[in-house]
């Protein structure tokens, strides 16, 4: 499903899905960069190049938010909507469960420490589940 003009043309929704998987490759490789760089490629006594790393990641990220943005624009309304649904879902989770985590943690109900990226990863499952389901809803 995508946004077509009154001339039928499709070459705009697909260039912005083009470009959002292009700045999501170089955010995820800024990214890669800036998490393995200190250990594997230069030495973690060098802090400039670490901080240079993470610039050069949020700058990108940054872009990436700009692309993101574009897509949304020229998706159609219907697509647009179940993304946004999905959205809000998996933000609405990550707020909800992260700051339960939080909350327990302070209180001494957790005895282990949780990886991170284990919140981004469950984000990544529930907006692949939300967006799935409103597919099948809307269809």
């Amino acid at each position: 499903m995508q946004a077509r003009t009154t001339t039928g043309d499709y070459r705009e929704p697909a260039k912005a899905t083009i470009r959002l998987v292009l700045w999501t490759l170089a955010w995820a490789a800024t990214l890669a960069s800036a998490k393995f760089g200190p250990e594997l490629v230069w030495n973690s006594r060098h802090p400039v190049a670490s901080w240079a790393a993470v610039a050069v990641n949020l700058a990108i990220g940054i872009g990436w938010i700009v692309a993101f943005t574009r897509f949304l624009q020229r998706i159609d309304e219907l697509q647009r909507k179940v993304m946004q649904e999905a959205l809000a879902i998996s933000l609405g989770s990550g707020w909800v469960v992260g700051f339960a985590y939080v909350v327990a943690d302070a209180a001494g109900l957790i005895t282990y420490d949780v990886n991170i990226a284990v919140l981004p990863a469950l984000l990544g499952v529930v907006f692949m589940i939300a967006f799935a389901a409103g597919m099948i809803r809307y269809r």
